[in-house]
């Protein structure tokens, strides 16, 4: 679904990534893991359009989008739930999820919004409201359902459990498996890497730019030391 092959990114004369290449099947869940400055979330806004790739290619479904335009990509099908989740918060639910489906304009999106609604009933009981009022878990569920909006193949997570309670981070990821099994391949970032071992079916584990770990979650279950070794726990 996704194939990321010898990326490099750089910001000036430094260089964020350093070949990274990753694959990430249809149907599946599939973590980035790795410490702060690990290039995580560089990988992120790479493969949707907003930091410009130095080298490598991007492909979505076997078609290249490297270079493509964020708006381009969005409408080529992935999504992309920013770190700090960046919702709108003088708009209401509903205006932010509506913002969502901005790529679709002429489509029927009702049919989504009452899924995701569904989906979502936290958010679903404050409709009306303004997105500031909202908690950080429920402000993480709109930004996920203002994704889901653009009705996208795979969809982009970056640290999800930033600033959540450990009970909220459960349900934020629990609701983000409910994704995956609806049939939206999820890409996901995150720090907290025994959470996200529970839910993922395959890992990378980054370091200093460049994946110096992959595998399947039984692999990382069975190799918790050489996993705290990487992640400097």
């Amino acid at each position: 679904m996704l194939e990321v092959t010898d990326l490099s990114v750089r910001y000036g004369s430094v260089e964020a990534l350093h070949g990274v290449s990753i694959k990430v099947e249809a149907g599946q869940l599939v973590a980035i893991l790795g410490a702060n400055g690990s290039g995580k979330s560089t990988l992120l806004r790479a493969i949707s359009g907003i930091a410009r790739t130095a080298s490598g290619t991007i492909a979505l479904g076997g078609t290249a989008i490297t270079g493509l335009r964020p708006e381009e990509i969005v409408r080529r099908g992935i999504a992309h739930v920013p770190e700090g989740r960046g919702i709108l918060p003088d708009f209401t639910v509903r205006e932010n999820l509506m913002i969502g489906a901005y790529v679709r304009r002429g489509q029927d999106v009702a049919p989504d919004y009452r899924r995701i609604m569904a989906m979502f009933p936290a958010i679903e009981r404050r409709e009306g409201k303004l997105g500031y009022t909202l908690s950080g878990g429920e402000q993480q569920m709109l930004a996920i359902g203002r994704a889901l909006m653009a009705a996208p193949q795979v969809l982009l997570a970056d640290e999800l459990s930033l600033g959540l309670a450990p009970i909220v981070v459960r349900q934020v990821f629990a609701k983000l498996d409910e994704v995956r099994k609806a049939g939206v391949t999820v890409l996901v970032v995150e720090q907290n890497a025994r959470l996200a071992m529970k839910f993922a079916d395959y890992l990378y584990v980054l370091k200093y730019g460049r994946v110096v770990m992959e595998g399947a979650r039984e692999m990382f279950e069975q190799s918790t030391s050489l996993v705290d070794a990487y992640l400097g726990a």
